[in-house]
């Protein structure tokens, strides 16, 4: 049986054309090396799994390129990954020191990638700083890190420093589907808007959620197979209770939370999901804002629908409520009732007004 490689290591960027996500960074890198422009030490800094350590991987190959014969080359003896987690002290340094002094044997550069960098001991860092500030000619230093405050100013100011974002739903998504279809799997624009969201904006945290989906539902990626898999709450249990809550309808909002919570689901991410998608609706009120929604196609649809029945009044004071019921929940004692409460207010919203404008 052949062995399984998982997506992420799959379709690990070989070039900065394939980097997803860091245009800037990638064009100004790319620059740099073709102008001669390349500082020594270099500091990439950014969240989980937005292609730092790749990108350092790409540049420490495409330095060493030029004038080279091979172009499958990838200079594997040249590129030198410490991890600082595990190598933090003192004597690792020095022998990390050491061994920078030794000229590379093919092509123009080592590459010494030191990932985690922050997780390094102060001691290693006093000793790091005289060889980074002035690294022979062949070494390049590139640092990686997810917490670029625990690292000591001294090292800071030595350092080029590249901010990686976090990459958008709408790019994480459009790979996806690339990856998807370079595997032959049917997708749903939906499912991938979902597993894009779920991952937060890591793109490696993207590709392991596909893998796993993929892995339950085969060939064919279905928004219900996702939402099912993952035990996420979506657009379409959002979108139904608040068509009840419009209609004034207590009995079945209450009977449709307690169906949420039977399927396992935490009362605050509940009313905090009920937040997040009244603003959504909002949002979707106005053309102009519609490109904040962060959704696929039919639930843009979904949202625009449900925009109409809903007055602007009554989604600004749901997202009242449903914020004021999110900042109660962990200190409530009953928290079952607070979320059935601020349920049962947020029905009374329109019925309020009507009775308001009757008895006037």
């Amino acid at each position: 049986m052949e062995q399984f490689v998982v997506s992420a290591r799959k379709y690990r960027p070989q070039t900065f054309k394939d980097v997803v996500g860091q245009q800037a960074i990638t064009n100004t890198l790319l620059n740099a090396i073709e102008n001669n422009h390349l500082a020594q030490a270099l500091l990439f800094t950014g969240p989980r799994g937005v292609g730092k350590t790749t990108c350092a991987r790409i540049l420490a190959r495409k330095i060493n390129q030029p004038g080279y014969d091979d172009p499958f080359e990838d200079f594997a003896f040249n590129v030198f990954e410490l991890d600082a987690a595990s190598n933090n002290s003192v004597d690792d340094i020095r022998n990390l020191i050491d061994q920078v002094r030794i000229p590379p044997q093919t092509g123009q550069y080592k590459v010494y990638i030191i990932d985690e960098v922050h997780m390094l001991s102060s001691a290693a860092f006093n000793a790091f700083l005289k060889t980074l500030e002035e690294p022979p000619k062949h070494a390049i230093f590139i640092l990686a890190t997810t917490e670029k405050h625990k690292i000591i100013p001294t090292i800071l100011s030595r350092c080029q420093i590249f901010d990686f974002k976090r990459i958008t739903v709408k790019d994480a998504k459009e790979h996806l589907a690339e990856v998807a279809k370079s595997q032959d799997v049917a997708f749903e624009d939906d499912a991938l808007h979902i597993i894009a969201q779920k991952a937060d904006g890591a793109m490696r945290d993207a590709l392991s959620i596909f893998d796993r989906v993929v892995s339950y539902c085969g060939n064919n990626l279905t928004r219900q197979a996702v939402t099912e898999n993952l035990n996420v709450l979506d657009y379409e249990t959002y979108t139904r209770v608040t068509d009840l809550i419009l209609d004034n309808n207590i009995p079945e909002v209450l009977l449709a939370y307690n169906e949420i919570l039977a399927k396992g689901f935490d009362g605050h991410h509940f009313i905090a999901g009920l937040a997040s998608h009244f603003r959504d609706v909002l949002v979707a009120k106005n053309p102009a804002t519609l490109s904040l929604l962060e959704v696929g196609e039919q639930a843009q649809r979904l949202y625009f629908e449900q925009a109409k029945k809903a007055s602007s009044e009554f989604l600004l004071k749901g997202i009242d409520l449903a914020n004021d019921c999110d900042l109660k929940y962990k200190v409530s004692q009953n928290q079952r009732l607070l979320v059935e409460l601020c349920l049962m207010q947020l029905c009374s919203v329109n019925f309020d007004g009507e009775k308001k404008k009757l008895t006037s």
